[in-house]
């Protein structure tokens, strides 16, 4: 088809359902100010910033503060801090709402089910101030699970002064918080699913536990696949807000990661370009993580993004 008739069918479609288009407007002005524009500000990685002076450094310094990072041990701390807090998030976090709604799923009381996707929800919906101050809460020395640990053990624990145990209570509350609202998308897509696949499935004889196998998972293998690349680009951008409520100087060993690092010394320290050029490394790691997840699952699955 010629580039003319191209624009020309562009241009009937546009003119046919504008109403829609137009919804589209507010978004990609939002995306264009928020989202985009600031990617300018990404210059200041290659040139040294000034306090005062231009927003877009004062003198071209070329890869000078990728060299600082790259040869700064305690970058190379929070960098492997946050691959490990990255890592158990996305092993053990991204099953869980899929586990939960294949569970929901075989739930045959409507009422209970209900009850059990309103409860699950709600953490979800709570300011991430009110989740660390009920963690802060509940793991103090006199707070109930040490209550618990003392019953059974007579000594309580300083959860949150030992590093030890961040890892944990991080990732606990990440799974608490997060599981029923992740599990919504599954269940949708779960009722897209044809019912004579499972009478097929049962003529066959297959149990619950096969048809689950060989009809539900493939069914919802597509969502599956598209939120699994889409949770890869933020591999790295692991709970900030949330670790900075919860961390303090006594646990950085375990729970300094790189958003809060880069908040020390970009808004603490004023080194903006310092903090801007590990800000574009840990974003171009993302970019690559998202490109090669999505080529493995076009290779194994025939399924992605693009």
């Amino acid at each position: 088809m010629a580039p003319k008739n191209k624009l020309q069918m562009i241009g009937s479609l546009l003119r046919k359902d504008w109403q829609l288009y137009s919804l589209l407007v507010l978004p990609i002005i939002y995306l264009l100010i928020f989202k985009y524009g600031p990617m300018i500000g990404n210059v200041i990685a290659f040139r040294r910033f000034v306090p005062g002076g231009s927003i877009f450094g004062e003198k071209w310094v070329g890869l000078h503060y990728f060299q600082m990072f790259i040869h700064d041990p305690t970058f190379w701390r929070v960098f492997t801090n946050t691959i490990i807090l990255g890592g158990l998030t996305m092993l053990l976090t991204f099953p869980m709402p899929i586990i939960f709604a294949l569970l929901l799923n075989e739930v045959r009381s409507k009422k209970f089910k209900k009850f059990v996707q309103t409860a699950s929800y709600l953490p979800h919906f709570l300011s991430i101030v009110i989740v660390a101050g009920m963690i802060l809460q509940l793991t103090a020395t006199n707070g109930s699970i040490n209550a618990l640990v003392q019953f059974f053990t007579g000594e309580p624990i300083n959860f949150m002064q030992r590093a030890e145990w961040f890892r944990t209570i991080y990732i606990t509350s990440e799974i608490w918080q997060g599981m029923g609202w992740g599990a919504i998308l599954y269940l949708a897509a779960l009722t897209t699913i044809d019912d004579s696949l499972y009478e097929a499935a049962r003529i066959d004889g297959a149990n619950r536990w096969k048809q689950t196998l060989h009809v539900t998972i493939p069914g919802i293998l597509p969502t599956i696949v598209t939120l699994l690349i889409l949770n890869m680009g933020s591999f790295l951008a692991v709970g900030f807000e949330k670790i900075l409520l919860l961390y303090n100087p006594l646990i950085y060993e375990t729970s300094d990661v790189i958003s809060t690092y880069l908040y020390r010394v970009g808004i603490g320290s004023s080194n903006f370009s310092y903090a801007t050029a590990i800000g574009l490394f840990e974003s171009i790691i993302g970019l690559i993580l998202v490109f090669s997840v999505n080529a493995i699952s076009r290779r194994l699955t025939e399924r992605s993004l693009w």
